[in-house]
């Protein structure tokens, strides 16, 4: 048996500065305000909302970074749609220089995967209820892109 999915969307992010929270018991936590955005895909399309969003990013101490993601979605039709993720990013010292850097690294060069979840009370778009979503990501100008995937 193999899983099967279809494209739900392509979501690209804006953010503010990082805020360094430092070395807590966890690990080197920062926070990345997003600071809006926009999503494209078949179904849905729409706005990230500029007033609430943020990646709160806690660098692991084998290294690898792991994503706790609030953001609130508008859809094109004025629905409102809570979006939230958990995801990790690894990559080699190298590429973690070049991304702390600013450098465009291609995706292929590290691992960036989440799992969106989703909450709405808009009637056109409940069925984001009741899925299971997957997502790649990369850096790309001026922001983070994923394209994210329905799980069928």
């Amino acid at each position: 048996m193999s899983l099967q999915s279809r494209h739900l969307m392509t979501l690209f992010l804006t953010l503010h500065p990082a805020i360094d929270l430092g070395r807590t018991p966890a690990g080197s936590r920062r926070i990345f305000p997003v600071s809006g955005g926009h999503f494209r895909g078949e179904r849905l399309n729409g706005e990230v909302s500029p007033q609430i969003g943020s990646d709160l990013l806690l660098g692991r101490a084998d290294g690898t970074f792991q994503q706790d993601v609030r953001l609130l979605l508008t859809a094109d039709d004025g629905g409102l749609i809570l979006m939230t993720y958990r995801g990790v990013r690894r990559s080699s010292e190298a590429v973690d220089k070049r991304l702390a850097e600013g450098d465009e690294v291609d995706p292929s060069e590290y691992y960036l995967r989440t799992t969106p979840y989703f909450e709405t009370a808009a009637p056109r778009h409940e069925w984001l209820n009741q899925i299971v979503a997957v997502a790649q990501g990369g850096r790309r100008a001026g922001g983070v892109e994923y394209d994210i995937f329905e799980i069928l």
